[in-house]
């Protein structure tokens, strides 16, 4: 494996792991969690009960009343033992929170939860992360057809500029929608219905998850396009090297300017005269002038 196919792949699995981890808290409900304090229902004293306020009937001894609504009920929780915290959890798409019973969980839509105005940014939302999804897969998918196929005449050096511009697209939307759930999440707990705001809540595994997602992004961001600079600067100097070398060796097969050229001879002459300017382009038969000095 040369050593452009070796980076690639390096790259392309944390790519396929922030498309697991975009995937998975997409689809999941826990991008918060936390717990609600509601009233226990009324149960008779019956043993394994923890989600009821106990009570017992009061009775008249011998003689019965007519009115039993007049009876007397005696309740033996006070306080906070009143109330019953259950947890529960909430996704992009659902919240699902513990049932007073003990037994399973009831969900519901988490977009009839939150305010009329802020449904529209949950759309939003989801929209944002849909995109960061598909972004994603297109990389994968880029880098796993260079990666699997043959690499020779592959220009890795154009696959490394659209990786990165796919990445920072991905992560930008990424954490705008991270960002905005957010957002509209706290304007529930403010505004939302009395029946579902939460007493305590933090933000679950599948949040951690989506800005890990955000995190794998950007780290690809950044490997891709430093190693697109340098192979960028080292085709450049090729390049200029090889002009230069060009150039040195094409200067000395230039042609010369053309030039009238003046033939001059010098002949000894008696009393030390010198007999000089004969011209070499006079037309044959003509008289040549001699000149003495």
């Amino acid at each position: 494996m040369d050593r452009a196919r070796l980076q690639q792949t390096l790259t392309f699995l944390p790519i396929c792991l922030a498309l697991v981890f975009s995937l998975t808290a997409l689809g999941s409900s826990h991008w918060c969690e936390g717990t609600r304090r509601v009233l226990k229902p009324l149960c008779q004293n019956q043993p394994g009960e923890l989600h009821c306020i106990h009570f017992n009937r009061g009775s008249s001894g011998g003689g019965r009343r007519d009115n039993e609504s007049q009876e007397v009920q005696y309740i033996w929780e006070t306080g906070e033992d009143k109330f019953a915290q259950l947890r529960f959890h909430v996704g992009l798409w659902q919240s699902c929170e513990e049932s007073s019973s003990g037994a399973g969980e009831k969900c519901r839509s988490f977009h009839s939860v939150i305010p009329a105005e802020e449904q529209g940014v949950l759309w939003l939302t989801i929209g944002a992360e849909v995109l960061d999804i598909l972004l994603v897969l297109t990389s994968a998918i880029l880098l796993g057809s260079g990666v699997s196929g043959n690499s020779s005449g592959f220009d890795w050096l154009e696959v490394d500029a659209a990786v990165a511009i796919l990445m920072v697209l991905a992560g930008l939307l990424g954490m705008v929608a991270h960002m905005m759930y957010t957002t509209i999440f706290q304007i529930t707990v403010n505004l939302g219905p009395e029946d579902w705001k939460p007493q305590t809540w933090d933000y679950g595994w599948s949040y951690c998850l989506a800005w890990g997602s955000f995190a794998l992004c950007m780290a690809v961001l950044v490997t891709a396009t430093s190693r697109y600079t340098a192979a960028r600067l080292a085709l450049t100097e090729k390049r200029r090297v090889q002009k230069d070398s060009w150039r040195s060796r094409h200067n000395f097969l230039e042609p010369e300017a053309s030039e009238i050229v003046w033939e001059t001879r010098a002949a000894p002459s008696p009393a030390g005269h010198a007999l000089s300017n004969v011209s070499g382009h006079l037309p044959p038969g003509a008289p040549g002038k001699v000149s003495m000095c």
